[in-house]
């Protein structure tokens, strides 16, 4: 029996990027001989902890010699670098290994932004598979892992119908706004949960005073990550911005309703086989992603998913949960 491979995966952050590394996880694991160590940010531990096809997870040091002396000691084969940034080089320039490193596409994704004409045309999944396919590691197509443990109790009824709502985004040009959404919901019957980070506190509190509803539930701040997915996993139907949040629910069965603005799904980064029902509603106003990660519009400063109206959004929603 060939001895069992000793492999580091390298991805740092963030939420999405993260979740999106589990099918290529799951198929070294199953198709090589093989234990596989994830080194990533102490923030995103948590996204993995669950993970069955990770042997340890471990933190990046504040810095990167430290980072490289305790890992030196593990005596790894190979490392397969996701990350591709100057501190992953650092550190397999430290730990002199064999190393796979994905493709950032720089100049595909340059000439995509700011000539439109689209020369990736495939998703940062089959980007990572491409960087180990020396190995002779292939794509199983079963989609994301997410597994769900330690769910403390939620303050809502998750057996009745409900939609879970996602109203974050890293930059507010990637985030529909409070009136988009307020009319959406004002039109609905359903119970529609809110979901988000601290930040999206005070516009969730705006939605649930323009709506008057008491079919709209908040909990933005208050829960954690594990306990959010937890209620897209619970819910009917999930509406998101382009966030972390979308990944996670694409390992789930409901469907996921994504709007995009200044990123497009061009880029490679929508939702990775999600439910065959799930659409994406794209701004017409350009093909043309106006920035890499969002946070910068071409068309106005507040970003033009501010475009999108809000009746698409309501007849999106009743062609799905009809």
């Amino acid at each position: 029996m060939s001895k069992k491979l000793k492999i580091l995966v390298i991805r740092f952050s963030s939420i999405g990027d993260i979740i999106l590394t589990t099918p290529i996880l799951r198929s070294l694991k199953s198709q090589l001989n093989c234990d596989i160590d994830f080194l990533t940010n102490r923030k995103y531990q948590n996204l993995l902890q669950s993970n069955p096809n990770i042997h340890d997870i471990y933190l990046l040091k504040d810095k990167s010699n430290d980072t490289i002396t305790f890992l030196k000691d593990i005596e790894y084969d190979i490392i397969i670098d996701l990350q591709n940034n100057f501190r992953s080089f650092k550190i397999r320039l430290g730990l002199k290994i064999k190393s796979f490193v994905v493709s950032k596409e720089n100049i595909k994704r340059y000439i995509l932004i700011y000539f439109g004409v689209n020369l990736l045309n495939n998703h940062i999944v089959d980007r990572y598979f491409k960087t180990v396919e020396s190995l002779k590691v292939y794509n199983d197509n079963k989609g994301i892992d997410y597994t769900l443990s330690n769910v403390s109790k939620i303050k809502l009824e998750t057996d009745k119908d409900y939609i879970s709502w996602c109203i974050g985004g890293t930059y507010e040009a990637k985030k529909l706004s409070v009136k988009q959404i307020s009319n959406v919901i004002n039109k609905l019957s359903t119970d529609v949960v809110l979901i988000g980070g601290s930040d999206e506190k005070k516009m969730a509190a705006e939605i649930i005073k323009n709506t008057m509803s008491k079919k709209v539930h908040s909990f933005c701040g208050e829960i954690s990550i594990e306990e959010s997915a937890f209620l897209i996993k619970k819910s009917r139907l999930f509406l998101t911005n382009d966030t972390g949040m979308m990944h996670i629910a694409s390992a789930f069965d409901s469907p996921i309703i994504s709007f995009w603005g200044c990123t497009k799904p061009s880029l490679g980064f929508s939702a990775y086989m999600p439910n065959k029902n799930s659409e994406n509603i794209i701004i017409e106003l350009s093909k043309k992603p106006c920035s890499k990660h969002g946070q910068y519009c071409r068309f106005q400063s507040k970003g033009c998913i501010k475009d999108i109206d809000h009746t698409t959004i309501y007849k999106a929603i009743t062609r799905l949960i009809k």
